[in-house]
């Protein structure tokens, strides 16, 4: 199975619909988005097509592709426009025999990570900067930022299918790859 990974999206008709035609170009299963959907936050610049009805209209038919964890910029009220919950802080994933555990970064990351077993990894978003590090315990993936990157950093996703891990500009384009260590 070929899952997208998304995250801080921030309003942006645009880039949303940019990041469905890869999930569609890339043919992936499922896509998991690390929050910040529709609002783009009181730090954060409007991105170019700010339109979070746009992004509604976008997502929403996916819903039955879509996991979504609650990113800092995300409230309540986001959950009567998209057809997908998105009040959730953290989800855990079993996929190729490994422990996921998907969450925003703004409480969970790699300075405050849960106790993670040996061999599972750690997904967030938030940064707006793509990561792939490797630590003692887990492996952490950063997708960076779809609308909004920083640090001169492409806009961006990444795509997990197996023990490969592959980093893509938003118009899918590889600026990162691995795989992920062996069990």
């Amino acid at each position: 199975m070929r899952i997208m990974i998304a995250g801080d999206i921030h309003g942006s008709e645009y880039f949303c619909k940019k990041l469905c035609d890869m999930f569609y170009k890339f043919q992936a299963q499922k896509l998991l988005l690390l929050g910040d959907i529709l609002y783009h936050g009181p730090r954060n610049p409007l991105p170019r097509g700010y339109d979070p009805k746009g992004v509604c209209r976008i997502l929403n038919p996916l819903s039955d592709k879509i996991i979504c964890v609650r990113g800092n910029c995300d409230s309540e009220v986001d959950n009567m426009v998209l057809d997908f919950p998105v009040n959730v802080d953290c989800a855990y994933l079993i996929y190729a025999d490994r422990t996921f555990f998907a969450t925003h970064g703004h409480v969970y990351n790699t300075d405050n990570p849960l106790p993670l077993s040996r061999g599972s990894v750690l997904l967030h978003a938030h940064t707006h900067v793509p990561a792939y590090s490797e630590f003692e315990n887990y492996t952490y993936i950063n997708p960076g930022s779809v609308s909004l990157p920083k640090q001169d950093t492409p806009n961006s996703f990444a795509i997990i299918d197996g023990d490969s891990v592959v980093h893509y500009d938003i118009d899918g384009n590889i600026f990162m790859q691995n795989k992920l260590p062996l069990l």
